[in-house]
C-alpha cells in the first residue's frame, strides 16, 4: 500500500469521503458522532501510516444545523419579531457554513444546507448583511423561554427528554377534558377553577343555558399569569360574552418586567378568539365566542401544570369535577333517554326543537367522526335547541388537533360496560339506563 503513487490514494480518500457524506445524508435513527471524520481517519490511516491523521478536521455541518434548530425552535411565526429573530438565525447558520466551506466541500449534506439557506434568506426577504444569533449555549439560554430551561438542562449535562405537554379544554354545556384526557360534562353553575397552581391561574363562570335547567354554559373567564422571575409582572385576562378583549386588564398585549416574547396575546378573530401565549412557562391559551358563550383550551407542561399545594386541589382540569356536579362521566352519553325525557316544542320550550334524529344530523354536517365531540354536539341541541354548540363542539375538536400533544389521544369515543377509557379507540356507543336519574336532574 506504500507503493501507492499519491493521486491513487488522493482518489481512494475522495471516494471514501462521498461515501461518508451519503451516509451523512440518509436519514438514522440515531446519528453517529463521527459520520465523516471516523472514514477520513480509517483513509488516512489506510495510504499514509506514518502520518499524523488525528490533525485531519471534520466537516461540522451537523452542528452548523443543530445550532440553527436550537436558535429556531422556540419561535412563533404568529408573533411580532418572528422574521427579525429568524433571519439573524440563518445569517449564523450561513456563517457557520462559510467557515466549514473548505473541510465540507465533498459533503452532500453541506452544499444542500448552502442551497436551502439560500431559499430561506430569499422567502423571508433576509438581508445577507446584518445581526446574527449567537451560537454559544451560555449566551442563547433565555430564561423567559421555556425551550431554553429545557437547553440550559442539557448544556448542564443533566439527562434529557423531551417536555411532556399536558391539553385541558372547556367547552359547550359544559364538556371538560382534563389534563389527564378524562371526558366529562358538568353542572358546575358559579365561578370554578379550572387551573389554580403557583404560575397560572384559570377560572370559569358558568350560567344557566334555559329555564329550570342545571345545564350550564361559561360566560367568564378570568386568567390569572402570576409573576414570574424577571420575565413578566403578574397579568390579570378578563372575558366574558361580547367583550373578548386583545389586550389584559390593564391595556397591555404583552408581559412587563421583562422580555415583551414571554408573554404576548394575540387576537385571531376580532371580539371571537384570541390566543395567549406564555413562553416563560411553556403554555399556549384559546379563548373563543361562539353564540352568547365562551369556550377555553389551554395545553401546558406537566411540570408546571400538575404539582400544586394541598389548598388548590379543587382544579378541574387537574381532577375533574366533583362527582355531585357530574352529568355524565368516562363517555357515557344518554342520548336516548334525552330523547324521551324533553318536553314536545312549544312557545314555552324553544329549545326543544330537535329531535334526536335531526340532532344526530345537523351535528354529522360539522364532525365526521362519531366521537366524544359528535356525541356532545348532539347532546347540547337536544338541550338547549342553540345551534351555536354545534359549531363549539366542532372548534372544540379543531383546538385538540392545534395543541394536544398525542394525535393518537386526539378522539375519544364513549367506553363501553367493560370500563375501557375510550381514548383513542373505536367502539359501540353505550346508553346507561342506570343515568336515567342523571338526566332527570338537568330538568328538574
Amino acid at each position: 500500500m506504500l507503493g501507492l503513487s499519491h493521486p491513487l490514494r488522493e482518489m481512494g480518500c475522495i471516494a471514501i469521503f462521498h461515501l461518508a457524506a451519503a451516509a451523512a445524508a440518509a436519514p438514522l435513527p440515531h446519528p453517529p458522532t463521527h459520520t465523516l471524520s471516523q472514514p477520513l481517519f480509517l483513509c488516512c490511516r489506510m495510504f499514509s501510516p506514518m502520518a499524523d491523521c488525528q490533525l485531519q478536521t471534520p466537516c461540522r455541518i451537523q452542528k452548523c444545523t443543530t445550532d440553527f434548530v436550537s436558535l429556531t425552535s422556540h419561535l412563533n411565526s404568529a408573533l411580532d419579531g418572528f422574521d427579525l429573530e429568524f433571519c439573524k438565525a440563518l445569517r449564523a447558520y450561513a456563517a457557520c457554513t462559510y467557515r466549514n466551506s473548505k473541510v465540507c466541500r465533498g459533503n452532500l449534506v453541506y452544499h444542500s444546507a448552502v442551497l436551502g439557506i439560500s431559499d430561506l434568506m430569499s422567502q423571508r426577504k433576509c438581508s445577507k448583511d446584518g445581526p446574527t444569533s449567537s451560537t454559544n449555549p451560555e449566551v442563547t439560554h433565555d430564561p423567559c423561554s421555556y425551550s431554553g430551561h429545557t437547553g440550559a438542562r442539557e448544556h448542564q449535562g443533566e439527562e434529557q427528554t423531551s417536555p411532556t405537554y399536558l391539553f385541558c379544554g372547556l367547552f359547550g354545556d359544559p364538556h371538560l377534558r382534563t389534563f389527564k384526557d378524562h371526558f366529562q360534562t358538568c353542572k358546575v353553575e358559579g365561578a370554578w377553577p379550572l387551573i389554580d397552581n403557583n404560575y397560572l391561574s384559570v377560572q370559569v363562570t358558568n350560567v344557566p343555558v334555559v329555564p329550570g335547567s342545571s345545564a350550564t354554559a361559561t360566560n367568564k373567564i378570568t386568567i390569572i399569569f402570576k409573576s414570574y422571575r424577571d420575565c413578566t409582572d403578574q397579568k390579570v385576562y378578563q372575558a366574558v360574552t361580547d367583550d373578548l378583549p386583545a389586550a389584559f386588564v390593564d391595556g397591555t398585549t404583552s408581559g412587563t418586567g421583562g422580555s415583551i416574547k414571554s408573554l404576548q396575546i394575540v387576537e385571531k378573530v376580532g371580539g371571537k378568539y384570541v390566543e395567549m401565549h406564555a413562553r416563560y412557562i411553556g403554555t399556549t391559551v384559546y379563548i373563543r365566542q361562539l353564540g352568547h358563550y365562551l369556550m377555553l383550551a389551554i395545553r401546558m407542561p406537566q411540570e408546571f401544570a400538575m404539582p400544586y399545594e394541598e389548598s388548590q386541589d379543587l382544579q378541574l382540569c387537574v381532577n375533574g369535577c366533583p362527582s355531585s356536579e357530574r352529568i355524565y362521566d368516562s363517555g357515557h352519553l344518554p342520548l336516548s333517554v334525552m330523547g324521551q325525557l324533553l318536553p314536545q316544542a312549544s312557545a314555552t320550550h324553544p329549545w326543544s326543537v330537535y329531535t334526536l334524529e335531526t340532532a344526530t344530523t345537523k351535528c354529522h354536517e360539522k364532525i365526521l367522526v362519531k366521537d366524544i365531540y359528535f356525541y356532545s354536539c348532539v347532546f347540547d341541541l337536544l338541550t338547549t335547541g342553540d345551534v351555536n354548540f354545534t359549531a363549539a363542539a366542532h372548534s372544540a375538536l379543531k383546538d385538540v388537533e392545534a395543541l394536544h400533544p398525542r394525535k393518537e389521544h386526539w378522539h375519544i369515543f364513549p367506553s363501553n360496560e367493560s370500563g375501557g377509557d375510550g381514548v383513542g379507540t373505536g367502539s359501540k356507543f353505550f346508553v346507561s339506563p342506570g343515568l336515567v336519574c342523571l338526566i332527570l336532574a338537568v330538568f328538574l
